[in-house]
């Protein structure tokens, strides 16, 4: 039986080997013919597409996904990487894919709800293109320090003498959007640098060349557990468990609060039948304990829901984003 231990994403030769693993089991599949209909469905290769380069959170979580529903549904759901554009590409592919249940995702909400405050109309990716089927996973957001910052908590960020140099993860994500909302409420001088993704910035604040960085929580929590990072605040709704003692943005009087979430998704017009299959192989999974210890190991936050409630959450985050957006006058373009 193949456990998800040891997926944690600094652990780099862990994620390869469990992430080879599972090339190898689905490896040399070349067709997809997932079924169109509930009875008969998966009764071949279901391709999942994920819309980020292998090793990270995204692609993890689609992999621990595409072991529980092959063992639950006795088929293979081979995992293929189309990074780019925020996942622009891989939803495009799911987007254009016969509603058959063929080729499915689980995608990222930052794509729908943050990248379209970032690029121009007509590269927006929309939600109605697709049927949502059930939630995932919640990724939190955490602003980290290195301790010889001096920083200890929002207040000190406030009332910093100095330009606070603050790193992000790329335009239109939510680690962006949320150090932009919190520096921009605040009115603290501050000056964005942006990085590719989680690792060059977490390798700037590690070796202090930046103030603070806005990281998800599982890229800086052995850090952060090590004291060579300091978590100053997380910009969830609530407090995690895994940072139980890290208050939220607004516990402590700001009115940020931006977090990353993956649900499954399919081509508008898939049957309700394949939804309901796909559906039964997620609940399936969730339950399994080796899951359950894969999100510890990541510190994922469940948010296994029904998909007309993640699209509710979506579209509310919409509106709520664009709106603060507006409010301070922040470019998306311009903060880093």
């Amino acid at each position: 039986m193949v456990t998800f231990v040891g997926l944690r994403r600094p652990r780099i030769l862990a994620v390869a080997a469990v992430a080879g693993l599972v090339l190898t089991a689905c490896g040399g599949v070349q067709t997809s013919t997932g079924g169109g209909s509930g009875t008969d469905y998966p009764s071949g290769t279901v391709e999942m597409y994920v819309g980020a380069s292998p090793g990270g959170s995204s692609d993890l979580i689609s992999r621990a996904m595409s072991k529980g529903l092959s063992d639950k549904l006795g088929a293979s759901f081979p995992v293929i990487n189309r990074e780019g554009a925020n996942g622009a590409l891989a939803a495009a592919e799911v987007a254009n894919a016969k509603p058959d249940g063929s080729v499915i995702a689980i995608q990222n909400a930052s794509l729908f709800t943050i990248t379209p405050l970032a690029v121009s109309p007509d590269e927006v990716t929309k939600i109605d293109d697709f049927d949502v089927v059930y939630g995932v996973s919640r990724d939190d957001y955490v602003l980290v320090t290195n301790p010889a910052s001096g920083y200890k908590s929002l207040a000190d960020i406030e009332k910093s003498p100095r330009v606070v140099r603050y790193g992000t993860t790329g335009v239109g994500t939510g680690a962006q959007l949320a150090a932009a909302l919190l520096f921009k409420s605040t009115d603290v001088a501050s000056q964005p640098v942006p990085f590719d993704g989680g690792a060059p910035a977490l390798a700037a604040v590690l070796g202090n060349q930046i103030d603070v960085a806005s990281l998800q929580v599982g890229e800086a929590i052995e850090n952060i557990q090590s004291g060579k990072l300091t978590p100053l605040t997380v910009f969830g709704p609530e407090r995690i468990e895994y940072l139980p003692q890290t208050p939220t943005a607004k516990e402590q009087g700001l009115d940020v609060e931006v977090a990353q979430y993956r649900f499954m998704t399919v081509p508008k017009g898939t049957s309700q039948e394949v939804k309901d299959k796909i559906t039964e192989g997620m609940k399936a999974t969730f339950e399994t304990e080796s899951y359950k210890a894969f999100n510890k190991q990541n510190s994922l936050t469940p948010m296994e829901q029904p998909g007309d409630q993640v699209l509710a959450q979506l579209q509310s985050d919409q509106k709520r984003y664009a709106d603060l957006v507006k409010q301070y006058g922040i470019n998306l373009h311009d903060e880093g």
